[in-house]
């Protein structure tokens, strides 16, 4: 009898703060604000990599490098595990071209950038032309669209190949630096975006028991102040 007293001295009308929706909203709510650091962290990243091209370039092909490195000795023990089924030797000559271009990345992350950019800008003038082709060929719907992305592709890639290789100190950081700063302003947003339907579906009986009793006390000087006249 005692333990069932304990249990239900909170009155039925009782709500367990722990599980209740308040709870869960005020755990969202932290959640989404983490989420919003993280995406203000990545954009500022992104920005000084902006300002620092040349800085941002070494790091991206240092980090890549040692992505490579760290993906090499992976795949090799991967092999070595499963060294009694058919793939073993392809798994071991996939590690090995890992390492040696992770190693050859780090070594030299100047030439690296330079081949890197080489092939960046031929992709984008091979996807280019192939626009500008495709579109005049096909006079889709989308022609203007398609147009403009293939011409675009095509002066960037004659602006990045008109300067190579000294525009491969700068091209591969840019291009780092605008992914990361993209990628935070879209976590950013993506958290603003959350914490207001949160306050939208979050029903007023189900808010922060923090906010709640906040404005307890004035709802009694409110309350008072009303009686006060009678």
């Amino acid at each position: 009898m005692g333990r069932h007293k304990q249990a239900g001295s909170g009155g039925p009308g009782t709500v367990d703060q722990g599980t209740g929706p308040a709870d869960q909203g005020a755990r969202l709510r932290r959640s989404l604000g983490w989420l919003a650091l993280l995406g203000a962290i990545l954009a500022l990243g992104g920005i000084v990599g902006i300002v620092y091209a040349g800085f941002a370039t070494l790091t991206s092909m240092l980090l890549f490098g040692w992505l490579l490195l760290v993906g090499g000795i992976v795949g090799l023990l991967h092999a070595v595990q499963s060294r009694g089924s058919n793939f073993f030797w392809l798994g071991v000559v996939v590690a090995a071209l890992n390492l040696a271009a992770g190693v050859v990345v780090i070594r030299r992350p100047d030439v690296a950038a330079e081949a890197l950019t080489m092939f960046a800008a031929l992709l984008f003038l091979t996807g280019g032309v192939f626009r500008l082709v495709g579109s005049l060929v096909v006079r889709g719907p989308q022609m203007a669209v398609t147009l403009l992305q293939g011409a675009f592709g095509v002066l960037l890639a004659v602006l990045v190949l008109a300067s190579w290789p000294s525009s491969s100190q700068y091209v591969i950081g840019t291009f780092f630096s605008l992914a990361l700063l993209f990628d935070g302003l879209g976590l950013v947003a993506t958290a603003i975006g959350g914490r207001r339907l949160i306050s939208m579906v979050t029903p007023d009986g189900a808010r922060d028991p923090e906010a709640v009793q906040a404005e307890e006390p004035l709802k009694v000087e409110q309350e008072g102040q009303e009686q006060s006249p009678n």
